[in-house]
């Protein structure tokens, strides 16, 4: 049974997310709203101190509808609209109907190649593309203001 890709996006749905210091397990920010909503431009409002953790953990609860077999995701982070990093997660296969959560860590970069917060404040913007497979399920777009 082939699945058309509206079926998917209609049934996935983030619950929600939060961003810890790996190092201590303390969440530094979380929210409600499902960021993976495309056609609009989310913002969220980070603590500036996470920029200082050497490792930042993701937890993303969602919610599938549909059966997906290679769910992965593809983040760019832009800033002032050019491309400066691209990360992928893999997350595997998605059973229909069901709630997950994923943790993902990331890694910061040097501290001497770190932007400071004054400057990616309101220029960054994290666009996110779910996949299942190689079939683009949507984009959404999250602006960044470290607070």
């Amino acid at each position: 049974m082939t699945v058309d890709v509206e079926e998917i996006r209609q049934g996935f749905k983030l619950n929600w997310m939060n961003l810890r210091d790996a190092e201590s397990g303390k969440i530094m920010w979380q929210g409600n709203e499902d960021l993976s909503v495309p056609g609009k431009e989310h913002e969220a409002r980070v603590p500036k101190r996470i920029l200082k953790c050497k490792v930042v953990s993701r937890e993303v609860n969602f919610s599938s509808k549909e059966s997906m077999n290679e769910f992965h995701l593809v983040q760019q982070v832009i800033f002032k609209g050019k491309p400066i990093e691209e990360w992928t997660f893999r997350f595997g296969f998605v059973i229909p109907e069901s709630t997950n959560t994923w943790q993902s860590t990331i890694e910061a970069a040097p501290e001497s190649q770190m932007i400071p917060a004054s400057i990616l404040s309101g220029n960054i913007v994290i666009e996110t593309s779910f996949y299942d497979g190689k079939l683009l399920i949507n984009r959404s777009r999250v602006r960044i203001f470290y607070v």
